[in-house]
């Protein structure tokens, strides 16, 4: 039976067999540090009040039911995104071809 790749693992297997792929020599402390960043990004320990013009937090729910997932939780992945520099405004995304 052959297994299709997704992308990532196309990626993967074209830097292992071009001799790219760096293996981690601490792998266990790696995976320490990185569990412990993800703890950090989900640790929610204090609480804010803002207000909203109410058409934004209508925009804002309607977008969260889409996505499956409660407003504030989406409210706050967007602030972290900003935050963390990831937050992309769609007009400025490259496209590559």
């Amino acid at each position: 039976m052959k297994y299709k790749l997704d992308n990532e693992e196309k990626e993967i297997l074209n830097e292992y067999e071009n001799d790219e792929y760096v293996e981690i020599s601490d792998m266990e402390k790696e995976i320490k540090k990185h569990s412990e960043y993800a703890k950090a990004t989900f640790t929610k320990n204090k609480r804010i009040n803002i207000r909203i013009s109410q058409r934004d937090l209508e925009h804002i729910q309607r977008i969260a039911l889409e996505e499956g997932i409660p407003y504030q939780t989406l409210i706050a992945s967007l602030i972290h995104k900003y935050t963390s520099g990831k937050l992309v405004e769609k007009d400025k995304i490259l496209i590559n071809s």
